[in-house]
């Protein structure tokens, strides 16, 4: 299906609707730092309360539900004996590894630590 063209002006200052939707839901308190701390392997969900410190289990399970919904972070049980369950990142939170270092490096050199409080 081909794009339908239109006389309608664009404004080049406008921000591309890809990017204000990642920002909106990356920008989601806790969103960013629950993927961050995936990067590093799957975790228990006990795990990933201890490092995201701050966070609540009923929105950390939210958030874990948000993060799976939008195929980024896959739940893993394995049955046991005892039951465990893991969250890890799919395909597509792989795949934001790249930005999200450029993103690190960014910020260690151009904002100061209190800027995020």
């Amino acid at each position: 299906m081909s794009e339908e063209i239109t006389d309608t002006p664009h404004d080049s200052r406008a921000c591309d609707g890809a990017l204000t939707r990642a920002f909106g839901f990356l920008g989601k308190r806790w969103n960013g730092v629950i993927l961050a701390v995936l990067t590093g392997g799957s975790a228990t969900f006990t795990e990933l309360r201890r490092a995201v410190g701050g966070i609540s289990d009923s929105v950390l399970s939210e958030r874990l539900v948000e993060l799976a919904t939008a195929g980024l972070v896959e739940r893993s049980v394995d049955v046991g004996p005892p039951v465990a369950v893991s969250y890890g990142l799919t395909e597509s939170g792989l795949a934001l590894l790249p930005a999200m270092n450029e993103l690190t490096t960014w910020a260690r050199h151009n904002l100061p630590p209190t800027a995020a409080k």
